[in-house]
């Protein structure tokens, strides 16, 4: 899979597209730099899934809960503050990785080695356009 978004507006269709690409995936790996558009374009995602709650990125929770209109939970990672891959066991990742939601992480190449084989890893690149693309 791979997009191109010139507007913010364009994430939203993007975020279709990559749940209808990976229709049984529930862990997302968004990796980036800084500013890229990690938790923008996981507010796209979470809005075409039906969270009606306010999306943020997680910087000092280390972990969100959002739940759709359905009342499923979905959960959003930010692990920029991780130091060392025990921490991840600290806040008991297994259970939200583990647990059939869906899984959206920033920075994930903190706990690289703790992923699942079945891990959507997606990069995004760029400045004015961003490009969107699996891996």
């Amino acid at each position: 899979m791979k997009l191109t978004c010139s507007t913010e507006a364009d994430l939203f269709p993007a975020a279709k597209q990559l749940l209808e690409s990976f229709p049984d995936a529930r862990i997302f790996a968004l990796y980036g730099s800084m500013g890229a558009g990690k938790t923008t374009f996981i507010k796209a995602i979470c809005a075409e899934l039906g969270v009606g709650d306010i999306v943020q990125s997680p910087t000092f929770s280390i972990v969100n809960e959002y739940k759709t209109v359905d009342g499923d939970s979905i959960y959003h990672f930010d692990f920029y503050r991780i130091r060392k891959t025990e921490e991840a066991f600290d806040i008991g990742y297994e259970d939200y990785l583990y647990s059939g939601n869906y899984c959206f992480m920033e920075w994930p190449e903190m706990i690289e080695t703790l992923l699942p084989e079945d891990t959507v890893r997606i990069l995004i690149t760029g400045e004015n356009q961003r490009l969107i693309e699996s891996f």
